[in-house]
């Protein structure tokens, strides 16, 4: 896939961040799984929405993609996010076998707006993280500024 069909897709990511903020019990965190060019799952931050803290944007898309697929096995997906996934989603997207996760604002973009991951997470090596996880970034001024508007 070229760069600007992963821009495309994290631009829809980030919009679907937008609609979050501006939902009733949404989130501003927004998540697209891609499959051979292809839409899988797409959707925003549901925890207010669900009274669930384990909703967001990234495990409720990986959810959904699971269940679309009919597999636990996301190997060919991508993911696309508003912003660098927390400990728990970095978790469920190694499960799914994602095969590179693409995000715009950073985890300290993320913690400068009010959403603070762990400790553990902030101590742990950023480019070893990156690395193990195959994670991209792109677009973080787009994503970022989702939270200021």
């Amino acid at each position: 896939m070229e760069l600007q069909q992963h821009k495309d897709f994290l631009k829809r990511a980030i919009d679907w961040a937008k609609r979050g903020k501006a939902a009733e019990g949404g989130g501003a965190f927004g998540a697209v799984i891609v499959k051979d060019g292809s839409i899988i799952a797409e959707g925003h931050n549901r925890v207010g929405e669900n009274t669930d803290c384990t909703q967001h944007a990234e495990l409720a898309m990986i959810q959904e993609a699971c269940k679309k697929l009919g597999s636990k096995s996301l190997k060919g997906c991508i993911l696309y996010t508003s912003c660098e996934p927390c400990l728990m989603c970095l978790g469920a997207s190694r499960w799914a076998a994602l095969d590179a996760v693409y995000y715009g604002a950073s985890a300290a973009d993320a913690k400068e707006a009010g959403y603070v991951y762990s400790q553990l997470f902030y101590n742990s090596h950023t480019g070893k993280r990156h690395q193990e996880f195959n994670l991209i970034q792109l677009l973080r001024a787009e994503a970022v500024a989702v939270w200021n508007n």
